[in-house]
């Protein structure tokens, strides 16, 4: 961390009141002691499982983590091998008896395998890139994995060679591919990601894929081991029918590929069933709308007698895997805000196993985690609640869910938090039930009104929940109700409500917001004079939009946001994916409905002091869209400031002090406008 960092978190003077026992709130600095545990593999006998321990160097501003084991009662909890490098994906071999992994360092990824009797490790690969996707055969000889594999991009002059020594400029970049850059990691390089196998005591990768086609999803053997099941867009004009995926299977031996699928959208995530008979997949039928339940399938080995499992069940499916008898299978889903463990037969019978599934994206209350399922129907998985990041909870015989792991207790336990408690009031617009949370500062006395921060969530088309949040903690430490609301457009309320924003966004979805504000002040919990609002990428866009709509608040945080949609949609990594989906037609075919949804159409109306706030390398929303608010404001002299994130791009907060700068910029800011100061 920074001198100026470390000056501002003191600056910020965030408000430590001693409880009765001791306890202080959260502070920025405790971002750099949370723990979270991920990716949970349980072995085949259910006795061990073994998961990627993660936390963050407070030296090197960037997260970490290593693979530990654990004895499934919670007992012996230690690290996998001696090595102090990252370490990820790990995989049972099907007897259990050893250990796939993924070994990284600055030289690049591995393949390793460690043997559970002896605990020797040994490396199994010199690939030219990092491997995903390990699947192991059902007799454990051999591996299959995804791989990028690079290739020459194009040519269109020829330069002249240059003189002995001499210091030109960097050649031309040049790119003739749709998709050719990616927030998060920048520009492609060219090339495909393919199949691969390789011998599980090691030797040479063979390449079972060709042709221009990603092949970068999840696979899946067949019983006998002489196919694998996959996903890709192997279709004409695939660049462009993006939207599009079919489930394929690849002859091991003769590298034959047959597509098994062929419905127009994404199907993808095979699985074949124990006796090979099957296979359960993910996918709908685009209909190119805002948004779309995922539904489970099942069909023949061969692609024949196809049939949607899960039509009666108004949430997207995801995350599947067989039970042992083959009889159903293991997914999770959202509802309400909550993710959910669960088991579907295929008869499409949906049985609740655990809640509380998450807790491996720190900063924000999204949805996120995993699970996995032992031959007798052990489950362990990420769970997650207000009070504590992602912790190894397992389910044994029928049983409630109980935890494992306490990876946070010398921190947390040590810390007041702030009280999260679930909302639900009327939408003014439409009478719908609309659900949200508030987090109260620690010590709350209900006596007393508090000021408000409203934080919006991005996306849209995504969820808050009762999860973990270390950016919310630290806004209600400082002394504030934070309102999270999950306003039309969220998932995980069905497909009817998660498509409201369908040629109408922003919408509604600003009434479903400002409705819980009048809510909560209404009740006496907020001070209708002490109202801040702030939100990041879709919340950017929806601050944005609030305060060219009202000018209730007292200061606003615009962050990452989307102000102009032609500027936008023709510049963002993602700018081909947004026509008819978003609004009918391209920019220059519809200019004043993709104007009409625009923030920066309201800025005349802004009164309210707004920081903007951008990464200054975001490929998703790109620093053009916030300096157009932030120039527009400035040019009205509305009280303004701009703040760039050097080196961020859209996840700003993905280094543990920007997430804590972020924070401090935000409080700051609003403290400034606070009507007591």
């Amino acid at each position: 961390m920074n001198r100026f960092l470390l000056v501002l978190v003191c600056v910020c003077c965030f408000q430590i009141s001693i409880s009765q026992n001791n306890k202080i709130p959260f502070q920025p600095l405790d971002v750099f002691a949370l723990e979270w545990a991920s990716d949970p593999q349980i072995s085949p006998d259910a006795s061990q499982i073994v998961y990627r321990r993660n936390g963050f160097d407070i030296m090197k501003d960037n997260s970490k983590g290593n693979l530990w084991i654990i004895n499934t009662d919670g007992t012996f909890n230690r690290k996998l091998t001696s090595r102090e490098v990252s370490e990820s994906q790990a995989s049972w071999s099907p007897k259990g008896d050893r250990i796939a992994f993924v070994s990284s360092t600055d030289e690049g990824s591995e393949l390793y395998m460690y043997w559970i009797k002896s605990g020797q490790i040994a490396r199994l690969s010199q690939l030219e890139m990092s491997p995903g996707n390990l699947t192991w055969s059902p007799d454990g000889k051999h591996i299959a994995f995804t791989m990028f594999k690079s290739e020459k991009p194009p040519v269109v002059a020829k330069m002249p060679a240059k003189p002995k020594d001499a210091k030109w400029a960097k050649p031309a970049r040049i790119t003739d591919r749709l998709k050719h850059e990616a927030d998060g990691s920048g520009y492609m390089p060219t090339g495909f990601t393919h199949i691969y196998i390789i011998p599980s005591e090691g030797g040479t990768p063979r390449q079972l894929t060709s042709d221009n086609y990603n092949h970068g999803g999840s696979l899946s053997f067949s019983p006998d081991g002489k196919h694998i099941y996959f996903s890709a867009n192997r279709v004409a004009d695939w660049e462009y029918n993006f939207r599009n995926s079919e489930v394929y299977k690849v002859n091991t031996n003769t590298k034959e590929i047959t597509a098994l699928t062929s419905q127009q959208g994404p199907d993808y995530s095979p699985k074949v069933s124990p006796n090979g008979k099957q296979v359960a997949f993910l996918g709908f039928k685009d209909n190119v709308q805002t948004h779309q339940n995922t539904r489970l399938y099942l069909m023949n080995a061969d692609g024949s007698n196809r049939k949607m499992v899960s039509g009666d069940f108004d949430n997207s499916i995801s995350n599947i895997s067989w039970d042992a008898n083959g009889n159903g299978l293991y997914c999770t889903y959202d509802e309400k805000g909550n993710s959910k463990v669960a088991h579907i037969t295929t008869n499409g019978k949906i049985t609740k196993l655990a809640d509380n599934l998450g807790g491996t994206t720190l900063g924000r209350p999204y949805a996120s985690g995993s699970y996995s399922v032992a031959n007798n129907g052990t489950i362990v998985y990420t769970q997650t609640r207000p009070e504590y990041p992602a912790e190894l909870a397992v389910i044994q015989n029928g049983r409630s869910a109980k935890l494992i792991t306490n990876l946070n207790d010398d921190i947390l336990n040590h810390r007041e938090l702030g009280e999260t408690e679930e909302v639900w009031y009327k939408s003014s617009f439409d009478d719908r039930d609309i659900q949200g949370w508030i987090v109260k500062p620690p010590n709350f006395d209900a006596s007393k009104t508090y000021p408000l921060l409203v934080e919006n969530h991005g996306g849209p088309i995504l969820n808050y929940g009762d999860r973990f949040t270390a950016e919310i903690q630290l806004y209600a430490a400082d002394g504030y109700v934070v309102f999270y609301p999950n306003p039309r457009g969220s998932t995980s309320y069905g497909e009817e409500f998660g498509n409201l924003l369908y040629n109408n966004y922003p919408g509604q979805d600003y009434n479903d917001v400002m409705d819980g504000v009048d809510y909560l002040v209404q009740k006496g919990i907020a001070d209708n004079d002490k109202l801040y609002v702030t939100g990041g990428s879709a919340g950017g866009i929806m601050t944005a939009w609030m305060i060219g709509k009202n000018n209730r608040f007292k200061a606003a945080v615009v962050a990452k946001p989307v102000m102009n949609w032609i500027s936008k949609t023709l510049v963002a990594d993602n700018y081909y994916g947004y026509a008819n989906s978003r609004y009918p037609g391209q920019p220059w075919e519809n200019f004043e409905t993709y104007w009409k949804f625009s923030p920066i159409s309201l800025v005349g109306n802004i009164e309210t002091p707004t920081m903007v706030m951008v990464g200054m390398n975001d490929l998703r929303t790109p620093p053009s869209e916030a300096k157009q608010l932030y120039h527009a404001l400035k040019l009205r002299k509305i009280e303004t400031v701009l703040v760039e994130i050097p080196e961020a791009s859209h996840g700003i907060a993905r280094k543990p002090s920007n997430l804590i700068s972020k924070v401090a910029h935000t409080l700051a800011w609003f403290r400034k406008y606070n009507a007591e100061d």
